[in-house]
């Protein structure tokens, strides 16, 4: 039965990949999500207790900028 349990996990996930979850809202004590009827996937939800909201994960290195030398002027004869 284990296996059997996995192979329908894994099918539904995989149903999910092909076109998008099935949200639904899930609310907890202090807190809200959304949480996928078909998969269980649920997302970081949101704090509703009015603690102070976490700080936002660093960005990224910038990329370097390369600059294309420009052309001269087009001489039209």
């Amino acid at each position: 039965m284990d296996v059997i349990d996995r192979a329908s996990k894994h099918v539904r996930r995989f149903l999910c990949g092909l076109h998008g979850h099935d949200a639904l809202l899930h609310f907890e004590q202090g807190r809200l999500s959304l949480i996928c009827a078909s998969c269980g996937h649920e997302t970081p939800g949101w704090d509703l207790t009015g603690a102070p909201p976490r700080a936002p994960e660093p960005a990224a290195a910038p990329r370097r900028l390369v600059r294309l030398p420009l052309l001269g002027e087009r001489r039209v004869a």
